[in-house]
């Protein structure tokens, strides 16, 4: 399971991106998105990787961002007893660890909304010009993107 999250702004940007950006449901700037691990949604994110950045999310920080972020519709919070009312797991943590294994999916939850919106991570982005590799944060963050989503809850 993939974590994406947009860092650029769309302006002034190649049409095939903002399609595929849209396509991946990231139309605002600190937006996340959970993509399983197939060569697909792998194409789209490399052809993206200059607007977003991505990386394996770890059940705990999953959990955590599903607790402070997941929405439901009419904008109401998603609960441990939505969660075990809805799904045969016992709440967000069991919920969190099926998904990162690929035993579920956020389409379990009929009512949950399929995008993160996430605060800008506290002490900012290094800069969005250049790759996390060179400094940056743009890109592959492998498994240091928990840190980054962990800034952002």
């Amino acid at each position: 399971m993939y974590a994406v999250v947009q860092v650029r702004g769309v302006v002034n940007t190649n049409r095939e991106i903002k399609d595929t950006l849209k396509m991946l449901r990231l139309h605002h700037i600190n937006h996340c998105v959970l993509v399983p691990d197939t060569p697909a949604y792998l194409g789209m994110i490399r052809k993206v990787k200059d607007y977003v950045a991505y990386g394996e999310v770890d059940p705990e920080i999953l959990a955590t961002l599903l607790r402070t972020r997941g929405r439901l519709t009419g904008d109401e919070r998603l609960t441990d007893d939505y969660v075990h009312a809805h799904t045969p797991y016992a709440g967000i943590d069991e919920f969190a660890a099926a998904l990162c294994s690929g035993e579920a999916s956020l389409r379990d939850l009929a009512e949950i909304k399929p995008v993160l919106r996430l605060h800008p991570p506290r002490k900012g982005y290094k800069t969005i010009k250049r790759t996390f590799q060179q400094g940056g944060a743009l890109g592959y963050y492998g498994p240091q993107i928990n840190d980054l989503l962990y800034k952002m809850r």
